[in-house]
């Protein structure tokens, strides 16, 4: 049951803001006549937080989702010929999303820069030549009538959606699921597109996603480490300024790493690093696990005495020797059926086993602060080293 709720975990800020935004809309009292601005204001702001951050950051499937809202704002707000623009927003909006899913993520700037730049204005041009346009006969077709949303519109939507669905499957990480979340705001704003206090409200909701997803995308970078999916080398500092008086830390290193890089190559050891960092994420006692660097990594244990830490890190060290880790070979399938038939056909495949080395510290008369049982526990490290590897030392 954790897994699935840590797997939607990145949806629970999207979803939050949607719903914030509709009991906004539904029990919020009218704004005072001074703050009336602030409904076309704060989209604007939002929006163009989120295009610039996007810019600043080079993520350019959210710079695109961000900038085509922003375009659509506008050009509903300011162009005549509502019907005409609501139509083609509500096309270019999920068609520009679809676009962008459907390619992969190369950023926004240098040459990308100018092809978006380009698409973009191109749109805006189109969209003000279709605002000086008179009503047309086609907008009562049955696929282009509006609003709510047009049918072909819904089509555009649906179709961008499941890119970005797809896109966020299954690493589900925050901004992927953000831009999923900014497109289901734009739909909900074009379902109200004749209340204009509703479209701007979740076309702002749109805007806060994007802006929340990108500031979540932008710590994960700086306090998790990306192979191994653990907090790394900062969030470890910041972990200690907190300590209190009673603590353990560990320090974790991978036993002849370096001959599995020179053995078996990069990728094994990328596998060998997974496979001891999910082993350590499992640690009993309250620990917490962290990539240090290279194949170190640091166990935190707030609250708890040397000696009871020390049995929670032997059953770890334990678990990992005892592991054994499958070889994917040059002409292994990446089906995992296939893999499957082959391993039930009596298919050799070859396994390694991993050791780890620990050691560990907590406060003492020659090591008062955390740096200091840091090192202690270093030191401890090259003792177990000393003695032979695959052991924990004090």
């Amino acid at each position: 049951m954790i897994e699935p709720i840590r797997a939607l975990r990145p949806a629970w800020v999207p979803a939050g803001i949607l719903a914030g935004s509709a009991l906004l809309v539904r029990l919020g009292p009218p704004l005072p006549e001074s703050l009336v601005g602030l409904a076309t204001a704060g989209p604007y702001a939002a929006l163009a937080g989120a295009t610039v951050l996007a810019f600043w950051f080079n993520r350019g499937r959210s710079f695109v989702l961000a900038a085509s809202l922003l375009l659509a704002f506008a050009a509903y707000g300011l162009l005549p010929s509502k019907a005409m623009i609501y139509t083609a927003i509500t096309l270019l909006v999920p068609a520009n999303a679809a676009l962008a899913m459907i390619r992969p993520e190369k950023g926004v700037r240098y040459r990308m820069a100018y092809v978006w730049l380009a698409l973009l204005g191109a749109e805006a041009l189109a969209l003000h030549w279709l605002s000086g346009l008179p009503a047309h006969a086609a907008l009562e077709h049955w696929a282009l009538r509006s609003p709510p949303t047009p049918l072909v519109g819904r089509l555009a939507f649906a179709a961008a959606f499941a890119a970005a669905v797809w896109r966020a499957w299954p690493e589900h990480t925050p901004l992927q699921v953000g831009n999923a979340g900014a497109l289901a705001a734009f739909f909900v704003a074009a379902e109200w597109g004749a209340s204009p206090g509703i479209f701007a409200a979740f076309i702002a909701a749109g805007g806060a996603i994007l802006l929340v997803s990108l500031l979540q995308e932008s710590h994960q970078l700086a306090f998790r480490d990306q192979l191994t999916a653990l907090p790394g080398r900062r969030a470890l500092e910041e972990r200690l300024r907190s300590l209190g008086e009673r603590y353990v830390i560990a320090m974790v290193d991978v036993d002849h790493f370096k001959q599995f890089n020179d053995t078996h190559g990069h990728d094994i050891g990328d596998q060998v690093l997974k496979l001891v960092a999910g082993r350590l994420a499992q640690v009993g006692g309250g620990g917490t696990a962290y990539r240090y660097g290279g194949e170190e990594f640091a166990v935190v244990f707030p609250d708890r005495a040397v000696e009871e830490a020390a049995s929670d890190l032997e059953a770890i060290r334990r678990s990992i020797e005892t592991y054994r880790m499958a070889v994917r070979g040059e002409d292994r399938p990446k089906k995992a059926e296939e893999g499957t038939r082959r391993r039930g056909a009596g298919a050799p495949e070859k396994q390694l086993s991993v050791t780890v080395s620990i050691g560990l510290a907590g406060p003492s008369r020659h090591a008062h602060t955390p740096r200091q049982v840091v090192k202690a526990a270093d030191e401890a490290l090259y003792r177990a080293k000393q003695g032979g590897r695959n052991r924990v030392s004090r």
